[in-house]
């Protein structure tokens, strides 16, 4: 350091470790020896020299032995996320300058944290060193602490503490994230466990290897963070998404089919992460059974077919992780058709006890014939829903109801109360109740849930079909269906066209077993029931019915392709139609009214080209004419055997086919924990050859003509095989019936 105004007096730090020593100089360096004269004067040197400048000077010296201390590796270098530590110095008044331009450190993380330690105030302007002394080499090392003060030595060059007590962290805009910090680590734990899911890990809880990968797929996209977790506890998607699960049994469901955990006892990531995983494969569980049904419909009868597909379970939980309201992303899987909901608000008013006094039993007692009197007259015609006159008597719109109960119940139809309808009233008792509607809320699940805007919709136990438009009913008639024997099936399809005088090519299966056998026994009869006679070019038989009134089909047919090869079409048998009971086809739909049908269809699909009922009969003649669709028109064949009517009332339609008993078979035994596995059944052209015969035995159905294909479908829905004959139109002849 460059010397003070003394010229005589030079001040010279040695070694930290060293004194500071105060000498005379002439003209040597601090340290070297000195004239004789110097140390005799140095004994009056000293006695003048000012102390203030000796304790400016010994703070310099502890105030780079602190920073050495400092700077040493262990005590030196803070965390980034930690507050660096005090020395312990207070500071003096006139320190105030210096903390104020030192001011508040920033972390790594951008976060402030507590000031730096205090340090000594520089001495005052008046009292500022001589800038002419030297100053320590920077490439000296400091000594981590200055000696221990002795008698010879000064006070003020006391020793750096051992230990630097830390500060406590500063309080900071961000402090809640440092609290976070333990969830956080709990989080990323739980994640660390689901990572195991591709390794099989989970596969006692999920059980498929399939779902497996698709909800590995889901939580890989979001680098295995916990859906249903949330610092380590459950959060709200989770506590709606269980509550949901626990009252299914509104939608006719078993809330055991979808276990929740119980995340609250949990604390270990492994049984948070399986608490996750179970709820997981819950909710993607409950939105396959909401979405195409808890049992498949392929184990009830191989007369059933509908093109739904389970939701990929990516796609519910990634529906899921996006939705505000888990509850209602969940119910949006369930079937939303006014029908639908109708029946799930009935079984809600069932299970709560509302309907019980509806259903009185009516009590036994002896068979009931016209006229006679009988107490329990009143109760039978509010069951039977005849209007009560406040009479005993057993008249004749009770008898003609009670015949009507049983036609319906395939009773021995006598209009009599005997004991066998007296148990078939009594029989829909509040829990059979139930069953009968959670059958059919099931089946309302196998079907899309889209229905479309416009539609046909058949009710095969009711025997009748209705257009709905824009959710309202534009028209209804009755029809004929299939018997027990060859059943009309349950699907959708869409219908694209409607023929007039359609052609009946009877399939080679149904000729084999059923006329061939007739033509080798009379080669003539065969004409004499008014069939065409032809030879494929393989050699065999093609037998067709021509266009005509008494034509099996009628004279028009609507066209809505599927497996199934059925379709809707007109009767020459119109006394069918003033049944009560109408399963006599054979898997075709007989309507009673189908100019009137296709006048409402063409006017929706065609509106403004004028088909009315009378240019569509004008139509009538010997050759086929195909008016087609520009847009299709959904077609659902169902099967209710209990639905609300339009005046809420709950009905109730025998099940004619045995579907409900089926249906409550698998759901109540011992498969139904894997009823929605479909069963593959084997394809049977035999089975169903009847269900496209003629309702009569006679005819044929087909395209235009005959053109190129030679597969049963194309046969019946427009073309066939080319017989080596050419075709012509043929007089009209009356069908022969056996």
């Amino acid at each position: 350091m460059k010397g003070q105004s003394n010229p005589d007096i030079t001040m010279c730090v040695e070694q930290p470790d060293r004194l500071i020593s105060v000498q005379p100089v002439s003209k040597r360096f601090c340290g070297a020896k000195t004239s004789r004269r110097a140390r005799a004067n140095a004994g009056f040197a000293i006695p003048s020299l000012r102390l203030d400048r000796v304790v400016a000077l010994t703070s310099l010296v502890f105030l780079l032995t602190s920073g050495a201390a400092l700077a040493e590796p262990a005590g030196a270098t803070a965390d980034a996320d930690k507050a660096a530590p005090s020395t312990g110095i207070v500071a003096s008044p006139a320190d105030a300058h210096s903390e104020s331009t030192t001011g508040k450190a920033a972390d790594s993380t951008g976060q402030t944290t507590a000031p730096n330690p205090a340090i000594p105030a520089a001495p005052a302007a008046n009292d500022k060193p001589d800038e002419s002394r030297s100053e320590p080499s920077a490439a000296t090392p400091p000594a981590a602490a200055a000696p221990a003060s002795t008698p010879d030595r000064p006070a003020a060059e006391s020793k750096v503490p051992a230990e630097i007590p830390a500060s406590p962290p500063t309080p900071t805009a961000n402090s809640d994230q440092l609290v976070a910090a333990p969830s956080v680590d709990a989080d990323t734990a739980i994640a660390g466990q689901l990572r195991d899911l591709t390794n099989g890990k989970f596969d006692h809880i999920i059980g498929d290897a399939k779902q497996r990968t698709a909800i590995d797929a889901f939580y890989s996209g979001r680098n295995y963070a916990p859906l249903w977790i949330t610092d380590g506890k459950a959060n709200a998607r989770a506590k709606a998404a269980i509550a949901y699960l626990g009252q299914v049994a509104a939608d006719g469901l078993d809330p055991a089919d979808y276990p929740a955990p119980n995340f609250d006892s949990l604390s270990d990531p492994i049984a948070l992460a399986e608490a996750e995983i179970s709820l997981t494969t819950s909710v993607v569980t409950y939105a396959h059974h909401a979405l195409i049904g808890r049992v498949h419909w392929s184990r009830v009868s191989g007369d059933i077919s509908y093109d739904q597909s389970p939701p990929d379970p990516a796609e519910v939980l990634t529906t899921l992780a996006d939705a505000k309201n888990a509850s209602e992303a969940l119910d949006a899987y369930e079937p939303h058709a006014a029908g639908y909901l109708a029946l799930k608000a009935k079984l809600a008013e069932i299970r709560a006890g509302q309907r019980s006094a509806d259903k009185a039993q009516i009590p036994n007692g002896p068979p009931l014939k016209l006229g006679m009197q009988d107490a329990r007259v009143p109760l039978l015609r509010t069951r039977l829903d005849v209007a009560d006159d406040g009479s005993t008597t057993y008249d004749k719109v009770l008898a003609d109801a009670v015949k009507k109960f049983q036609q319906i119940h395939r009773l021995k139809s006598t209009g009599a109360l005997d004991a066998a309808t007296l148990e078939a009233l009594n029989g829909h008792q509040p829990d059979r109740q139930t069953d009968i509607i959670v059958v059919n809320m099931e089946r309302w699940r196998w079907m899309p849930h889209d229905l479309g805007k416009t539609y046909v919709i058949v009710n095969i136990p009711d025997y009748m079909l209705r257009v709905i438009r824009e959710g309202r009913q534009v028209w209804m008639t009755k029809i004929v269906v299939g018997k027990p024997s060859t059943s009309t099936p349950l699907m959708s399809a869409q219908m694209k066209s409607i023929t007039v005088n359609p052609t009946w090519n009877i399939p080679q299966s149904i000729a084999s077993a059923e006329y061939l056998p007739l033509l080798q026994q009379d080669p003539t009869i065969l004409q004499r029931m008014g069939l065409n006679v032809s030879y494929n070019p393989d050699g065999s038989i093609h037998l067709s019915q021509p266009p005509g009134e008494q034509n099996a089909l009628g004279q028009i047919r609507f066209n809505f392709p599927n497996k199934f090869l059925v379709y809707q079409h007109d009767s020459n048998q119109k006394y069918l139609f003033g049944k009560d009971q109408r399963d006599d086809s054979h898997g075709c739909m007989r309507v009673q009214d189908p100019l009137k049908y296709a006048e409402v269809l063409l006017s929706i699909v065609r509106p403004g080209e004028g088909y009315t009922e009378d240019r569509i009969h004008r139509m009538f003649g010997n050759y086929e004419i195909d008016i087609q669709f520009p847009t299709t028109i959904p077609v659902h064949l169902t099967y209710q055997t209990a639905f609300v009517d339009d005046g809420g009332k709950l009905e109730f339609r025998d099940d004619i086919y045995g579907r409900d008993r089926a249906l409550l078979a698998v759901l109540k035994g011992p498969d139904a924990k894997i009823a929605d596995v479909p069963l593959q059944h084997k394809e049977s052209t035999v089975r169903r050859a009847p269900a496209i015969m003629s309702d009569n035995a006679v005819g044929v159905w087909a395209g235009r003509g005959y053109g190129a294909g030679t597969s049963f479908f194309s046969r019946l829905f427009g073309g066939g095989l080319s017989p080596p004959v050419p075709r012509r139109p043929v007089p009209q002849h009356r069908a022969f019936n056996q």
